[in-house]
């Protein structure tokens, strides 16, 4: 060890020329190895007269499977359970009656659910369409809107029932309440519900707006409690 030492202690001059040599060397290495790969791109270029091999395709994006015909219906039945919920309002004035901000739309709460009804119903696939999972995933983030907003308009509709009315428009309420009641009971006569239906809707005038289906659903009762009854007899 100590040799060595002395030995490098000795010559430590003959690092520069030798690194000269190591750098000659190294770039020689270099250029044989350039001359290599030349050779071989003009060999190709012999056997392929057509040029440059053609760089590689990427492979295809993996495409997602179509929904099947049990997703589609399992998120169609979610939207009917929720319409079925707000049918059960929409159809039976009584109960809009109980519940009043079901159907006001000054509500910000109530406007948001028909909104997100509105969406979900939009984006319902046709029974013959074809759905992408694009598709499929639209439509049950939108049903399940729907369902969020109609629990949450729901809850604070059963919590605040009628008071927000004044003394007298409570009183009214109930009145157009009882009303309806007589209105479709096929143990009244048909005078009695007639009048009880048009005093129960000058009532509500003023207190709320009964949808549409809901005016439909209520004559239609009316109607088919009156035919139901049967004709007295003749003297």
């Amino acid at each position: 060890m100590n040799d060595i030492l002395s030995f490098a202690g000795s010559y430590w001059w003959l690092v520069f020329p030798l690194s000269g040599v190591f750098a000659i060397w190294g770039k020689s290495l270099s250029e044989a190895t350039e001359r290599r790969h030349q050779r071989k791109m003009e060999l190709y270029r012999l056997k392929h007269p057509g040029g440059a091999p053609a760089p590689l395709e990427a492979p295809p994006a993996a495409t997602k499977p179509a929904p099947t015909t049990t997703q589609r219906e399992h998120v169609q039945r979610m939207h009917d359970e929720v319409d079925r919920k707000w049918l059960a309002y929409e159809l039976d004035a009584a109960k809009l009656i109980d519940y009043p901000m079901m159907t006001d739309v000054r509500e910000p709460l109530t406007v948001a659910f028909l909104r997100a009804k509105r969406e979900a119903d939009a984006l319902r696939p046709e029974a013959s369409a074809a759905v992408t999972p694009e598709d499929l995933a639209a439509y049950r983030s939108a049903v399940t809107s729907y369902d969020v907003a109609f629990q949450i308009a729901e809850t604070e509709a059963r919590r605040v029932r009628t008071s927000g009315f004044t003394t007298e428009e409570r009183q009214r309420l109930a009145t157009a309440r009882r009303l309806v009641t007589v209105a479709i009971d096929d143990a009244a006569t048909a005078a009695e519900r007639q009048t009880a239906y048009r005093r129960a809707r000058r009532e509500l005038d003023g207190l709320i707006v009964l949808p549409d289906a809901t005016v439909t659903s209520l004559e239609e009762k009316v109607a088919g409690a009156i035919g139901q009854r049967p004709e007295p007899p003749l003297p």
